[in-house]
């Protein structure tokens, strides 16, 4: 793990202008900076970056974070991958916390891999087309199946020479270990001797979520009966099959913008579709989708289109392992190629626009296209149409979660119209199949003890009709965030703005006004902070090891509107901002407090007087009812400070 320290000097050299300037154009918006989203498509600047605050916030979609957070929601990085990101662009050595000799062990074979295939990539595409071999063998063979130089370049794509041992010899004299080079499948033993593993083949690199090398994929030139199509990368510490998809790093960002993902059989459709400028595409490399592999997906968009050849090699490729993809919770839709065609040729036969036209209008949802090529298949066979019954049951029965109830009843209906079953009879089908599911996890959870609910607990989560009322956090949303900007600026002689706050809360007896958790441990964590020594506890927050914290941050610190920088040309004199007037801010913070208890009081005297109670009861109640409301009427007239929250 990274350590705190080297955590630490990340958070204080980090930039979000530069860290967000180098994946988005920015232009300076008074103190900010405006700049188009690079999270949704749009039209006009609503992506905003706030250096003083170290913030970026987009009114548009919502999303909102600081440095770190950008690089793991832009990259779709974990925080650890983005710690490394940033610690790599500040020039930062990182330093690991005490671990393992196993891991330590794992990460050296890890760096070391990633280092030999970077070696091997630059050989390869060196050898494609800087050698007379490659641009007469290979270069030519890439060129009439109509690649560009560009792809070429953009892939990585190289040649290894059809020599026994090229690649070897040439890795040995850049002292690369002959372990590594097996272990990285680069390179086999043979007879005591290291040879090239792909000779005579065409090279495509498979790269990670962050642009690294971690495997090939070899292609043999033309066609034989006598060796594989492909040979790819054993599985090592860096290259696992189950949870790779080959294009995800250039197709990440196409996808997450256009809400689709493209999947394709082979490394070619991915290539001859980026070509043709179709980029929301990944492959599978031929093997039944995995569960990491449809997480990838996820990380990305909700929305899956598998396009696969119309021959029944495809339709059965395409169809595999896509029960797990609905139970992802993913929208599968399914489009097979004509003409005995593939992605690849079909997109350069048609073009473009016509391929996504066809796209578009072949599209047939994947359960709906399951029990067409099941009864297809099924016939006129009694036998196989009941197993085809089941077998719709157990993918309908996968969308159990409450938003897919509407989907999963319209499924039900549809398919027992095209299976000619009572509705009702698949209904009970369906929901019992479901109910089979649940046993099982039940049982596999029975050792796990269930949360007990005390008898206070029940009484507080009783419905009163008093808290539904004053569930509106602004009044110490504003609190917290003014105690964040001002805390350790001057109130008076003996004390700061931070030791008011919490003077008044206390004194007040405000302390259960504060409903949102997450206030609660910023408001507890404040008073615990060191702000000796410059530390500011806007960075503390924004930068804090818990996710749900830096986000409420975020969101307490950002302002949609900012001051013209052209009023002064119409208004004469200083003009004051919130800095300056901080203590009516506070102020008028600390009154929306109270009233919030003092209308909380009214409602539960209010609620006392609605119950069968004596006079002199009655009587008391009264008065309070009236004392209240003078002191509400008095705090009403002491807001003076408007505050956009």
């Amino acid at each position: 793990m990274i350590s705190q320290q080297t955590i630490q000097e990340i958070q204080n050299r980090i930039d979000v202008y530069d860290v967000v300037g180098a994946f988005v154009k920015l232009k300076k918006r008074g103190t900010n900076y405006l700049g188009l989203c690079p999270f949704h498509n749009e039209k006009s600047p609503s992506f905003t970056v706030s250096p003083s605050k170290e913030i970026f916030k987009c009114f548009g979609c919502g999303k909102s974070g600081n440095a770190i957070g950008f690089i793991m929601e832009h990259e779709k990085y974990t925080y650890v991958e983005a710690l490394r990101w940033l610690a790599n662009r500040y020039n930062v050595e990182v330093e690991e916390t005490e671990t393992s000799p196993e891991y330590k062990e794992q990460q050296q074979i890890a760096d070391s891999l990633h280092i030999v295939n970077q070696f091997a990539a630059k050989y390869f595409a060196q050898q494609l087309t800087e050698t007379e071999d490659g641009k007469s063998i290979a270069l030519s063979y890439l060129k009439e199946r109509g690649f560009t130089d560009a792809i070429i370049e953009k892939f990585q794509i190289g040649y290894s020479p059809d020599k026994r041992d090229a690649f070897a010899t040439e890795a040995v004299k850049q002292q690369y270990s002959s372990e590594i080079l097996r272990k990285s499948g680069l390179c086999v033993l043979r007879d005591e001797q290291l040879v090239d593993n792909y000779r005579g083949r065409i090279i495509f690199p498979i790269h990670n979520q962050s642009g690294k090398i971690i495997g090939f994929g070899a292609r043999i030139i033309g066609s034989s009966d006598r060796s594989p199509k492909y040979i790819n990368t054993p599985e090592n510490e860096l290259y696992i099959k189950s949870r790779i998809l080959y294009g995800s790093f250039f197709a990440r960002h196409p996808i997450d913008k256009l809400d689709e993902c493209f999947l394709v059989e082979g490394y070619t459709d991915v290539t001859a579709m980026h070509q043709a400028g179709i980029e929301n595409v990944v492959a599978s490399g031929g093997t039944s989708l995995t569960p990491d592999q449809l997480r990838l997906v996820k990380k990305y968009t909700n929305n899956l289109t598998i396009i696969y050849d119309g021959d029944a090699a495809g339709i059965k490729a395409a169809l595999r392992g896509l029960d797990l993809a609905i139970e992802e919770g993913l929208n599968v839709q399914m489009v097979l190629i004509p003409d005995k065609e593939d992605p690849d040729s079909y997109v350069k036969k048609v073009g473009a626009d016509a391929f996504r036209e066809f796209i578009k209008e072949h599209k047939k949802d994947f359960i709906l296209f399951q029990l067409e090529v099941a009864l297809k298949d099924a016939g006129s066979d009694s036998t196989k149409k009941a197993a085809v019954v089941n077998q719709i049951a157990e993918s309908i029965s996968k969308l159990n979660r409450a938003e897919d109830f509407t989907r999963q009843q319209d499924y039900i209906k549809r398919c027992s119209a095209l299976l000619k079953v009572d509705e009702l009879g698949l209904t009970a089908l369906v929901n019992k199949l479901g109910r089979d599911k649940i046993g099982k996890e039940e049982k596999r959870l029975q050792r796990q003890q269930p949360e007990t609910v005390t008898e206070e607990e029940k009484k507080e989560g009783d419905d009163s009709g008093i808290d539904l009322l004053f569930k509106d956090e602004l009044s110490e949303k504003a609190v917290v965030r003014a105690l964040i900007e001002f805390g350790t600026m001057a109130w008076d002689d003996s004390k700061n703005v931070a030791a008011h706050i919490f003077e008044e809360i206390e004194k007040e007896g405000l302390e259960d006004m504060f409903d949102n958790p997450l206030l609660i441990s910023i408001l507890y964590s404040y008073k615990g902070m060191n702000l000796d020594g410059g530390h500011s506890a806007e960075k503390q927050f924004l930068y804090h090891s818990d996710p749900n914290i830096n986000q409420m941050a975020v969101s307490l610190l950002t302002e949609k509107h900012q001051m013209s920088p052209n009023w002064t040309k119409f208004y004469k004199g200083d003009i004051q901002d919130r800095t300056s007037l901080y203590k009516e801010e506070v102020v008028s913070c600390m009154t929306y407090l109270k009233l919030k208890k003092v209308k909380r009081l009214i409602v539960e005297n209010q609620k006392d007087l609605e119950n069968e109670i004596s006079d002199d009861d009655m009587l008391v109640l009264l008065h309070t009812h009236k004392h209240l409301k003078e002191v509400e009427m008095e705090l009403m007239k002491n807001i003076g400070t408007v505050i956009f929250r």
